[in-house]
């Protein structure tokens, strides 16, 4: 066959996945429009409305307490009326939100709303997440995660681009966001394939995710202030400093336009390196930039080069940590282990704007840079500990990376998680099995139990009382969530 016929597996994989997916992609990426354009109006807004630092912190952090909220309660919601009702209903909430934003110009309400919408978009993220995940096969959804993740990353910079279309002062550029989140809905739900079945699994504690991989559960936490910085306090800092809404935009887009071409060079070296040197080496250089930025007088195009930096190394040390983590951890607990690793994100990101509002009111505007570098060296230090406690598996032993973002909900964590393992040419390529749930959780368990136990790795937690179980048993679902039912195809088979 000559070779210019010769067609890229993964290139027909993305296409399958934006064929079949395209309508959600485009109803995500009009609802990443809208909360981007939330997130940096507000900042300005404030600083019109004369809003002190710290209020505006508070007004931040309050999203996410929200979307923490939204995490643990949308599966529930779901499970009692329909993921079609509360897409609709959640939807809704987001767009008369936006409206209200400029009708009550009180940091107060802002907060109080903050929540409200924050939670509205952590149940709309989880219910097209899972709608994502379903309609993706074995084969393709290391690709589907992908291209989700470059739709989120196009949105948020879209965003950016719309607020120089009116004036920060006025109502326009809250009614434009709340129109294309109204938008967004229609082609996802005349669209969308029929909803996977939601059910139950235990959850994994902080403890237990912290004996299966410390580094991962201390950097997601830190991890989850750089990006509550980023994401809502960049244009805070950016009216305090005097930057215009013209270079408030620049700036916070090539925050996210870093991360999204810094992604894949960072998770190629990922797949071919022991992860902690890497997350080691991208940390430190990630506080060395934001500390320039703190100490150093720079022009604003230099400002932007530190945006593109920062953005460029922290965005994808999420993903990194995930990965990481996953090295150590079984399949039957990925599932459980995404809502955990999701929860101390959380946490971390509620935290990080009020930490980053007092030290901005202490040390000036350069306690925005001060904030990011001290987490990211923080991280830094901590990888090099843990590189004297415990052996690296080996190379061949790890995981793939994906891309993710810190705004990805448990569904897509899981999904990730689960993805990333390494399996057979037979597995990649299995049907989904159909049928009630039950049965194949059953099906799945008697596969589990008939397979041999593979030789313990170092480092590699207990289940069940045997150390080193078999990473290809069948995985649990989410906490509170089942976007996927346990397939028998994703267990190893012995090959005869």
């Amino acid at each position: 066959m000559p070779q210019s016929n010769l067609r890229n597996p993964k290139d027909t994989c993305m296409l399958k996945v934006f064929t079949a997916s395209w309508a959600l992609l485009l109803g995500m990426m009009f609802l990443m429009v809208g909360n981007g354009v939330q997130g940096t109006l507000l900042g300005i807004r404030g600083a019109i409305e004369g809003f002190s630092t710290i209020q505006m912190s508070i007004v931040m952090s309050a999203y996410f307490v929200g979307f923490l909220f939204g995490s643990r309660m949308a599966p529930e919601l779901i499970r009692r009326v329909g993921h079609v009702r509360v897409f609709a209903a959640l939807g809704s909430m987001i767009s008369a939100v936006l409206v209200l934003y400029a009708a009550i110009p009180d940091w107060v309400a802002w907060a109080l709303l903050r929540v409200v919408i924050g939670f509205a978009f952590s149940g709309v993220y989880v219910t097209a997440e899972s709608w994502l995940n379903n309609t993706a096969s074995n084969e393709n959804r290391g690709q589907a995660l992908s291209l989700y993740m470059i739709v989120q990353m196009v949105g948020i910079i879209a965003a950016q681009a719309l607020i120089n279309f009116a004036d920060p002062a006025g109502f326009l550029l809250f009614i434009i966001p709340s129109v294309l989140v109204s938008l967004a809905f229609a082609p996802i739900l005349l669209s969308v394939s029929p909803a996977p079945t939601f059910g139950t699994t235990r959850s994994m504690s902080i403890r237990e995710l912290y004996n299966v991989s410390p580094l991962g559960v201390v950097g997601i936490f830190l991890m989850g202030g750089v990006f509550a910085a980023m994401f809502g306090m960049t244009a805070v800092w950016g009216s305090i400093v005097g930057l215009s809404v013209l270079e408030i935009s620049i700036f916070t887009g090539a925050i996210y336009f870093g991360g999204l071409v810094f992604q894949y060079p960072i998770g190629w070296l990922s797949d071919r390196m022991d992860r902690r040197r890497l997350i080691l080496g991208v940390a430190a250089l990630c506080g060395l930039v934001s500390l320039g930025g703190a100490l150093l007088a720079l022009p604003f195009l230099a400002l932007v080069g530190v945006a593109l930096m920062i953005g460029g190394l922290a965005n994808p040390l999420y993903a990194l940590l995930l990965a990481h983590t996953n090295d150590f951890l079984q399949v039957e607990d990925m599932a459980a282990a995404s809502g955990g690793l999701l929860f101390i994100n959380g946490v971390g990101a509620i935290a990080g704007p009020l930490i980053i509002g007092w030290m901005m009111g202490q040390v000036g505007p350069g306690g925005f840079f001060l904030f990011i570098g001290l987490l990211s060296l923080l991280l830094s230090f901590y990888a090099i500990w843990r590189m004297t406690r415990r052996e690296a598996p080996a190379i061949a032993d790890q995981g793939s990376y994906t891309p993710l973002t810190p705004a990805a909900s448990a569904v897509t964590v899981g999904a990730a998680l689960e993805a990333a393992q390494p399996g057979t040419e037979e597995d990649a390529h299995a049907e989904r099995p159909r049928g009630h749930p039950a049965l194949r959780v059953a099906g799945a368990a008697a596969a589990r139990h008939s397979l041999p136990r593979r030789a313990p790795r170092d480092g590699r937690r207990r289940v069940d009382g045997v150390r080193g179980a078999s990473r290809r048993a069948a995985p649990r679902l989410a906490p509170g969530l089942a976007p996927l039912a346990l397939r028998p195809d994703r267990v190893r088979r012995r090959v005869r």
